[in-house]
């Protein structure tokens, strides 16, 4: 449920916090992974073993490897009309949601703000073309009805919530779960942080439905540098029905002559801003062959 250093909470069936370590100097689990762990005194115990995953979800430059969460359904990333979001950052949560198999979620906040909701809409329009879902929320002047069309896409998920600093996040959290904080304070005191301490990934459970959030700290950059240059490409929808057209069997559809994805973006069938990124991203991890492909 919660990580600080090598001290990890675990949740039993009984709802009781455990606080666990891992046995050597092996990695250690994820916040939604399941494990085995031995108690070792009152609240206390070793974890054991780590429980076969779906699926792992982290960031990651050329250096090292920062695990968020696992066995996820959903990735929800929270934008808001107001400050300005990063269609960077957006993208590459997209990007990540589906090399990971998960299903993305765009919520957009703060639209009682008319005039720069109207702009945030006008540029998150893209992504409802290519089949991504926005659901556009008031988390401050409106939270009730906030709660009533974010429901829906939360119960019997388990959903991870990534976002910039600013765009409305532990709002969000707050209207999922009522008692956050108490959870967050009741996490914070059985690892011995502050509040502020800890910055890895927290469970919640969420009342009355069988599922989770998992919340992770306000980053401003998403390194992709563990995928592949075809995994980056699946990645991109839009891409689907140009692949496997190009003239060269290896195409990496950054320069090549008879590249029909190349084709596809001059004929304005292809977004430039989302081939921007497919190109940054391709040559990103072309340039970090060696990057790590897991959390060590």
């Amino acid at each position: 449920m919660a990580a600080h250093g090598r001290h990890f909470v675990v949740g039993n069936a009984r709802g009781e916090r455990v606080v666990c370590v891992t046995r050597g100097k092996k990695a250690g689990p994820a916040c939604g992974d399941r494990v085995q762990y031995t108690a070792t005194g009152v609240s206390q115990g070793v974890i054991d073993a780590l429980l076969p995953r779906t699926n792992l979800f982290y960031r990651s430059d050329a250096f090292r490897a920062k695990l968020l969460a696992a066995n996820l359904t959903q990735l929800c990333t929270v934008v808001a009309a107001e400050p300005s979001y990063s269609d960077d950052l957006l993208g590459r949560s997209l990007v990540a949601a589906e090399a990971t198999g998960i299903k993305p979620l765009i919520v957009l906040n703060k639209v009682d703000l008319a005039e720069a909701a109207a702009l945030a809409r006008s540029r998150l329009a893209l992504y409802g073309t290519l089949g991504y879902e926005v659901v556009e929320v008031s988390l401050k002047t409106d939270p009730k009805g906030a709660l009533t069309r974010l429901w829906p896409h939360f119960e019997n998920q388990s959903t991870v919530l990534v976002g910039q600093s600013g765009m409305g996040k532990s709002s969000l959290l707050n209207c999922l779960v009522p008692d956050a904080q108490a959870a967050t304070r009741e996490i914070s005191l059985a690892l011995h942080t502050g509040k502020h301490t800890t910055t890895d990934a927290r469970l919640y459970p969420l009342s009355a439905a069988q599922g989770q959030v998992i919340d992770t700290p306000g980053f401003q950059e998403f390194g992709l540098a563990h995928l592949s240059p075809g995994t980056v490409e699946r990645a991109f929808p839009e891409l689907a029905p140009f692949l496997g057209h190009c003239r060269f069997n290896n195409c990496t559809h950054l320069i090549e002559p008879g590249c029909a994805v190349l084709e596809a973006l001059r004929l304005g069938q292809i977004d430039q801003r989302r081939y921007t990124l497919f190109a940054h991203l391709t040559r990103e991890s072309r340039t970090q062959s060696h990057a790590p492909t897991g959390p060590h």
